[in-house]
């Protein structure tokens, strides 16, 4: 089938590439010629403006927008809004705020254009392995797009799948990141603590290969553990710095808003702040008032 795709970054551009590989017929806007060319080197039909990707869609048309979430996503719906019509459907397979998604969708509704939300997890490597979608909508319109899903997915069968209305693709999508979150965390400590036990000079990097088979901590992301500590085993010029892209936020969030307790992704999240305070002055104060109140040694910076 026909889908237009605006958002040509890294993912975006490997999804457009996969469902070409498909059989689908993908559209793809970018205002950087250069992108462009690219893009159409792969497949990929080009489109330098909204008008041209959505005339070079047959209809009912369907667009994929893949941009950061927040004002990137309203500012392209604006753009797009009056160009389509009744049936029409946009796609924003971003990692939007639920809450964001389901105004959204309510708004579109009152021009009958739909708005599906699709929580996307697999990286730079889902261009080869699939992708997991977690998706929200009507389920008429998650039928009609099947095809779609069932390219993107590691198999038709599997890896995808509608999981609610309108904002509980997103949903879903942010509560994966905050256990994503949890996992990494707990394998950083865990490696931590193997690097810190001098004696027994560990291969981190053997430990990580053996554990990914057989064992009860084996996943994906200890399969990335692996390949990192073989390209890196001392992760020589790697800042202690950690960024977050908001879901672990959200999520914590949610679980105070549903009276869940979410120790452990709370802690992971608040861990991430940790590592970009170079300066910690609550370390500092820690430290003025050992020296207070029972006299210890002050390490000075």
């Amino acid at each position: 089938m026909d889908l237009g795709m605006i958002g040509l970054g890294r993912m975006g551009g490997n999804m457009a590439q996969r469902l070409v590989r498909g059989g689908h017929r993908v559209v793809g806007f970018a205002r950087n010629p250069q992108t462009l060319r690219q893009m159409e080197e792969k497949g990929i039909v080009p489109a330098a403006t909204y008008e041209e990707l959505v005339n070079a869609l047959s209809e009912t048309r369907a667009i994929w927008i893949m941009v950061p979430a927040g004002a990137a996503v309203d500012e392209t719906i604006t753009a797009l809004w009056p160009l389509l019509t009744a049936g029409d459907v946009i796609i924003d397979g971003g990692n939007s705020n639920y809450k964001d998604t389901q105004r959204r969708a309510e708004m579109l509704n009152s021009s009958r254009i739909h708005y599906v939300d699709t929580g996307t997890s697999g990286g730079v490597w889902g261009l080869q392995n699939g992708y997991s979608i977690m998706v929200g909508g009507d389920e008429q319109v998650v039928e009609r797009l099947r095809p779609v899903f069932e390219t993107l997915a590691p198999a038709p069968d599997k890896g995808w799948g509608r999981v609610g209305p309108s904002g509980a693709g997103h949903f879903t999508k942010m509560i994966h990141n905050g256990i994503e979150y949890g996992m990494m965390q707990a394998y950083g400590e865990g490696f931590a603590i193997l690097n810190q036990k001098k004696e027994f000079d560990l291969d981190l990097h053997q430990i990580a290969e053996i554990w990914r088979d057989g064992s009860v901590v084996q996943s994906w992301l200890l399969d990335l553990t692996a390949a990192a500590l073989a390209e890196n085993p001392g992760l020589h010029g790697i800042a202690p710095y950690v960024a977050d892209s908001g879901e672990g936020r959200w999520t914590v969030a949610e679980a105070i808003d549903l009276n869940v307790a979410a120790p452990v992704i709370t802690l992971a999240l608040l861990q991430r702040l940790q590592s970009r305070d170079a300066e910690s002055f609550s370390n500092k104060l820690l430290s003025a008032l050992r020296n207070q109140f029972g006299g210890h040694e002050m390490k000075k910076g």
